[in-house]
């Protein structure tokens, strides 16, 4: 029986490295590919060709509603109420979103992106890595001698890892896809700033800046978790999973990253301005 067991001992236990080692490997090759997913997005020529197509669609809009204010305003000035102060003031405002919108939202993300590659690599003491990418993988390499005594809980944390890990990875997957269609959303708010309605375009700007926010806390908090994880197997565990919740917390602030809310108010905007520019033809 002694020998039964001991012989079971060392198999299950080679098994068992033997899995964790291709989980850890596995999880290597998701980082590898977690770089600047999303950024390399924009350099692509079909994807300049849309944006530039809504940006000239913004343009559009924006003299529509600039010529629309400026038959508001002159509405109530002669009805004693109108402000051409307020009125030119909104439409420098116009002119600068409409100028910025589709510019300003991929420079943030392309330095949202290489700040946390930098980040991440001085969290680790890695001078080398080129990528957040790299700089995960050695860091997870380095990590790879189980840090736990129970091969059972060896692979538990391995698994919850990967959850981690996969979450985070088809997060930054579709985020240069949904800051895509927030620009081509952005761009039918373009008819309502020049006459003084900002609410919309605000929020879709707290959206990109939650984009942002959301990609440069989601990979240095699993950065933080991989370089505990070697010393504290559970605790990194911890701040790992912890970097899920990055989006819901933002939300909870105003920094929503879906494009759902805005979508419904972009379209609303659109029919508004085909509605007035109807009237104002006839």
């Amino acid at each position: 029986m002694f020998i039964w067991d001991f012989v079971a001992d060392t198999v299950l236990g080679q098994i068992i490295d033997w899995i964790y080692g291709q989980i850890v490997g596995f999880l290597g090759d998701f980082f590898m590919q977690m770089g600047n997913m999303g950024a390399d997005l924009f350099e692509m020529t079909w994807v300049q060709s849309v944006v530039l197509f809504f940006s000239y669609l913004a343009w559009a809009l924006y003299v529509t509603g600039l010529v629309v204010a400026a038959f508001e305003c002159g509405i109530e000035c002669q009805n004693g109420r109108g402000s051409i102060r307020e009125t030119a003031l909104n439409a420098i405002k116009g002119f600068m979103a409409v100028s910025l919108f589709s510019i300003l939202p991929v420079n943030l993300y392309s330095l949202s992106v290489s700040l946390q590659s930098s980040f991440g690599s001085a969290l680790s003491g890695i001078t080398d890595a080129e990528s957040i990418g790299m700089t995960a993988q050695q860091v997870l390499m380095s990590a790879a001698m189980p840090g736990v005594g129970n091969p059972i809980l060896q692979i538990f944390c391995a698994v919850m890892m990967g959850y981690a890990v996969i979450k985070v990875f088809f997060g930054n997957l579709k985020r240069g896809g949904i800051l895509l269609i927030q620009i081509a959303v952005g761009s039918l708010y373009m008819f309502s700033v020049p006459r003084g309605y900002i609410d919309g375009f605000t929020q879709w700007c707290k959206q990109v800046i939650g984009i942002c926010l959301t990609a440069f806390l989601q990979s240095t908090m699993l950065t933080a978790g991989l370089m505990i994880f070697k010393d504290h197997p559970l605790l990194g565990l911890g701040v790992m999973l912890s970097s899920t919740e990055v989006p819901r917390i933002a939300g909870q602030f105003g920094l929503d990253t879906s494009t759902k809310a805005n979508l419904m108010s972009g379209v609303y905007a659109a029919q508004t301005a085909i509605n007035i520019s109807k009237t104002v033809v006839k």
